[in-house]
């Protein structure tokens, strides 16, 4: 197991390798994570349809997302706000952090829509599933902008702690083991991850049109103004949070040299 202080020495070299990434590459990286966040959400709606404790049985299999994208290899954006470490570091520039986080927030988008496609109109969702999943998609429709956003915040602390901790471990088996319970925390307690949402609420919207299911305020302009949007502001925050905590104890100590 390395220590907290070498995670972040180690950190250095991912982020440079992220940063400074051709375009075409973190997009197509972007939209793999993209994708497995997407199966990730779409089999715990599928789960969650047939569970009388639907948070837990969520909860139990959609980590499979997450693990897909770190064992994998792929570009996510909750995970990449964690960028801002080595940024006040100036381990990396900053045109390089903003050109991964647009790119990689674009791509997990283009990626999560396209498993929505592909599963509402694939029809592999039955009429409960895809009630379970246009409800999923109001729920989250009908949020208060403050209430999402600070369900972000508490989100990507902990998405971005299982990212950090995962890279304790130089095994497969140890990653996996040491992302699965704070991701699985994240949605037992209904925390907003805006990747997975992309998915939620893209499946939710389309299901809704073709199964005939209507839902009171499942509009596209509440789906981005008081879910995604709030979402993926308290993401960035949550992110920055953890990656200025770890700079602040771990690398501002370390001699300049090592820097």
């Amino acid at each position: 197991m390395k220590s907290p202080a070498e995670i972040a020495q180690n950190y250095i070299k991912v982020a440079q390798g992220k940063t400074t990434q051709k375009w075409y590459k973190l997009l197509t990286l972007a939209v793999l994570a993209g994708a497995f966040i997407a199966f990730g959400a779409a089999v715990a709606t599928t789960a969650g349809a047939y569970a009388s404790n639907a948070a837990l049985v969520k909860g139990l299999v959609f980590p499979v997302g997450l693990i897909l994208v770190v064992v994998c290899g792929s570009e996510l954006f909750t995970g990449n706000c964690l960028l801002i470490s080595p940024l006040i570091g100036k381990d990396i520039k900053v045109g390089g952090f903003f050109k991964n986080l647009g790119i990689v927030y674009a791509g997990n988008f283009l990626g999560g829509l396209l498993i929505a496609v592909f599963v509402v109109y694939s029809h592999v969702q039955n009429q409960t599933v895809a009630e379970a999943c246009v409800a999923a998609a109001a729920l989250k429709s009908n949020m208060g902008f403050g209430e999402a956003l600070l369900r972000g915040i508490l989100c990507n602390m902990l998405v971005c702690l299982a990212v950090w901790a995962s890279m304790a471990s130089s095994s497969t088996a140890g990653k996996i083991l040491a992302m699965y319970l704070p991701v699985l925390a994240f949605v037992v307690c209904g925390f907003e991850h805006s990747v997975a949402n992309m998915y939620y609420l893209s499946a939710g919207l389309m299901a809704g049109v073709e199964y005939g299911i209507t839902a009171a305020g499942l509009t596209v302009g509440n789906a981005l103004l008081y879910c995604l949007l709030p979402s993926t502001i308290g993401n960035i925050i949550g992110g920055f949070l953890i990656g200025g905590a770890y700079h602040t104890v771990y690398r501002t100590k370390m001699p300049k040299a090592e820097q």
